[in-house]
């Protein structure tokens, strides 16, 4: 199984990006998705979850309002769109599957991990 992530880089505070990650060998549909990220010295912090058919999302508080997970089954991508990002929000973002149909905020119940992909939000 192999989650791959794209779409980090380095941007000026106020920008957006968006992310996608894209999944190989896995029965995509079968599985909730979420994103993480951990910043230097942090741990892994929970950002949104999707559920199997992208009909439930759910998000931290420190990105609700400005952060969107979406999926597509039929390409087996699950995206999230990150609109006024601040310096704080620079760390590597993971993508997960998780064994819980409607998606988790414990990374626990996730069974697959990408690599990450890094964002830099620049003061």
């Amino acid at each position: 199984v192999q989650l791959v992530e794209s779409g980090g880089g380095l941007v000026q505070a106020g920008g957006s990006l968006r992310l996608s990650c894209a999944a190989s060998e896995l029965a995509f549909s079968n599985y909730g998705m979420g994103w993480f990220r951990q910043a230097p010295g942090k741990d892994r912090e929970f950002l949104a979850a999707i559920s199997w058919d992208g009909g439930s999302t759910y998000y931290s508080d420190s990105v609700k309002g400005r952060f969107t997970a979406s999926r597509d089954n039929a390409k087996r991508t699950v995206a999230l769109q990150m609109n006024s990002l601040k310096p704080e929000d620079t760390a590597v973002y993971v993508c997960g599957a998780s064994w819980v149909p409607r998606g988790s905020g414990n990374a626990e119940d996730y069974s697959y991990w990408g690599q990450g992909t890094q964002v830099t939000v620049s003061s």
